[in-house]
This record gives structure tokens, C-alpha cells and sequence, in this order.
């Protein structure tokens, strides 16, 4: 394949490595930042998706802070971004409780249980903190029961029954995550389940948060839409500020993933070896499960010559999947994966010793590609003892 056909100089950053472009993370973020102009609401960087630090200085400029899932999160969330940082664990502990009151200025509890037993301590605490629950709504629109929160017997949010008088006494917000990967239909059908079981506790509160799963930057997620569920919202309900916190769409088709082919074998039908792993570097490929893109591949037979892709771990099925190509895979090819900045960077591990990915950025102008960070053998050793 020609230089020409690839956005960004593939041979100018290690192999492996996560590549985020600044001009598609850019892209997303204007789109961002026009939809809280428009609707009102403020949107949130759930680092559980993307929290790649180095581009925060970028990121800042577009949205109004962090949210996390536990105390680390939060102090990265209020050290390297600023603004709002907003903090929901199923459970905290006492001694993860300390940290998260240094750095949170919104915290939703997962249950009313949890927010008496550390009432009194949030009270205590130095800086005044804005408490919520988060609460399930038990409508489901998404299609994988792993990441579906309104499933029976979820443990995520607690139900409308389950509340009882003086449960919401001292809070301020209610939070409900229901999405995944999703558009603002889902939403609006979610919003209407929220308002039929808590609607009545809405007029004694100050905010709500509608979480994430949002897909705002998906090329055909109806924008329009959330804007205007968003603005007939809060003209239902204007004395609340509506959050937005969505991970996978800022980082949304703005990161790629390089990997070089290491070898080839056959076993009915040629495997080509590459020297990064589904189960490692790219987990929901096993976990969600699904496909990744490649530049210039299609689907098996498409193409002249194709090829199982496989990993440089143990595991039997850390197996990327089946792709084609034009011309015969060579050993030191580089093949480009796509859409690899959320949830890859954040999910990786160093099983069997495999070394993390490089990260690196491309300038959104000059198009240089830097490298911002690499991994060795310390970064293994220090995750164990």
C-alpha cells in the first residue's frame, strides 16, 4: 500500500504503538463543545475510556472536567485536567474515601447504605462537595449484557423501589449510566424511564447526570436530537444542570494502533503473528467481542491473500480475527488498526510479559509524529512485587 493511503507516516513511531491524531481529537471536540453551546448541558471525560494525560492541555480547552471511578482517577482527573472532577464507585472504601474527598467535587453513591455511612465524613471533609446517587432506571436499550447496567440483577444504580423516605436527604443530583455505544433515541427512551420512576424528587435537587455511552461523534449520531432532549430537559426542569460524561466519544475514531507483522505459519490457512495481542492491547476485541478495522484490509476472501491475525501471547485465542489483503503479508509489514484510543490505552495489561504499546500524537498541522511515551521492563516489574 502507498505512504499516501495512511494519515500519518506509520514508519515514523514503534511498533506497537497507539497513535492519536490531533486533528480528528480536535474535530470531536468542536463537535463537543457546539452541543453544550446549544443545549446547556456540560459534558464530562470519563477516564475510564480515555485518559491519556498528554493531551489533556487540548481537551481542557473544550470540556469542563473529568469523571472518575475511584480515588487514582480523580487525583489524575484534578492534577493533569482541572475543572470539575466528578467521582461514582458501585462501593467505597474509608481509606479510598480520604483520597477522593482531596480532589472530587461532585460524588454519587451507588446505594443510600453507602451514602450513610460516609455522610457524616463528607460533611467533615474540607472543601464542600456536591453529593448525588446514582440510581437505575431499569430500562435496557443496549444489545451486550456485559455492559448493559439496567440488566436483572444489575448491582449498578438503585431502583425506584428501593428508595425509601429520608433515603435522598442531603443529596443534590441524581446519576443514571444506562448506555453503550449508543444514540440519542436510546437516550430519549432512557430519559422518559428516569422521569416516570424519580421525576417526584427532581424539584429538591440541583443536578442531574445522564452519563455516558453517548456515541456524539459517531458520523451518524442524530446531534439534533440531544440537543433538543437536552433543552426540553432542562425547560422541564430548569433550576438542574445536566451532565454529560462520555468516554468513547471523545477519543472516537481519532486513535490507530501499528503493529508489524513478526511471522507466518500455517495452519489450515496462513496465521500471520504480530507484535501486539487482542487480549493485551485490544481486550473488548476478545471482551465485547468485535472486529477492528484495517487500513487497506477486508473482510476474509475479499481480497487475494488472507490471513488469521494473531497475537505474541499464550492465550490459544488471542486472535485478532480474519482479514485480506492485496499483495502476500511480508515478515516487518505494518498493519494499522483503527479506532484505537478509547478503551485500549486504559484496558492493557502485561500479561505474559508483553511490553505496553508506545503512545504517541500526531500534529494536527506539521502531521510530525512524536512519541510520548514508551515502556520497558520496569513498568512489568513495578506492577508486581
Amino acid at each position: 500500500m502507498s505512504h499516501d493511503a495512511y494519515p500519518f507516516d506509520i514508519h515514523a513511531c514503534p511498533s506497537p504503538a497507539y497513535v492519536v491524531d490531533d486533528a480528528l481529537l480536535t474535530r470531536n471536540l468542536e463537535l463537543l463543545a457546539r452541543v453544550q453551546a446549544e443545549s446547556g448541558a456540560k459534558i464530562l471525560l470519563a477516564l475510564k475510556g480515555f485518559a491519556m494525560w498528554n493531551t489533556f492541555p487540548l481537551v481542557s480547552r473544550y470540556l469542563v472536567g473529568t469523571t472518575a471511578s475511584g480515588q487514582d482517577e480523580a487525583r489524575l482527573g484534578a492534577e493533569t485536567f482541572g475543572g470539575e472532577v466528578h467521582v461514582y464507585s458501585p462501593a467505597f472504601t474509608t481509606p479510598e474515601m480520604d483520597v477522593v474527598l482531596r480532589y472530587a467535587d461532585h460524588l454519587s453513591f451507588n446505594s443510600p447504605r453507602q451514602w450513610r455511612h460516609f455522610r457524616e465524613i463528607v460533611k467533615a471533609a474540607p472543601r464542600r462537595i456536591s453529593c448525588g446517587l446514582r440510581v437505575n432506571p431499569e430500562h435496557s436499550t443496549g444489545k451486550v449484557a456485559l455492559y448493559d447496567p439496567c440488566a436483572p440483577g444489575s448491582r449498578l444504580g438503585t431502583r425506584a423501589a428501593d428508595i425509601a423516605p429520608g433515603d435522598l436527604d442531603g443529596l443534590e443530583g441524581l446519576h443514571f449510566h444506562t448506555l453503550c455505544e449508543q444514540g440519542s433515541d436510546a437516550l430519549e427512551e432512557t430519559l422518559a424511564a428516569f422521569e416516570a420512576g424519580f421525576g417526584h424528587y427532581l424539584a429538591g435537587l440541583r443536578w442531574v447526570n445522564f452519563g455516558g455511552g453517548h456515541h456524539i461523534t459517531r458520523p451518524d449520531y442524530d446531534v439534533e436530537r440531544l440537543v433538543r432532549i437536552v433543552r426540553d430537559f432542562k425547560a422541564r426542569h430548569p433550576h438542574l444542570e445536566v451532565y454529560l460524561e462520555p468516554g468513547e466519544a471523545i477519543a472516537l475514531n481519532t486513535g490507530f494502533l501499528v503493529a508489524s507483522v513478526l511471522d507466518i505459519v500455517d495452519n489450515d490457512g496462513p496465521i500471520a503473528i504480530l507484535d501486539t495481542s487482542a487480549t493485551a492491547h485490544m481486550p473488548d476485541v476478545l471482551e465485547m467481542p468485535y472486529r477492528p478495522e484495517i487500513i487497506g484490509a477486508g473482510q476474509p476472501g475479499e481480497k487475494a491473500h488472507t490471513y488469521k491475525l494473531g497475537g505474541t501471547t499464550c492465550l490459544a485465542g488471542d486472535v485478532i480475527g480474519d482479514y485480506s489483503f492485496d499483495a502476500p503479508l511480508e515478515i516487518g509489514d505494518r498493519l494499522v488498526f483503527t479506532d484505537m484510543a478509547h478503551y485500549t490505552m486504559v484496558k492493557t495489561t502485561t500479561f505474559n510479559g508483553i511490553r505496553l504499546p508506545a503512545i504517541c500524537r500526531v500534529d494536527a498541522v506539521s502531521r510530525e509524529v512524536r512519541t510520548v511515551k514508551t515502556f520497558g521492563y520496569e513498568d512489568y516489574k513495578t506492577r508486581l512485587s
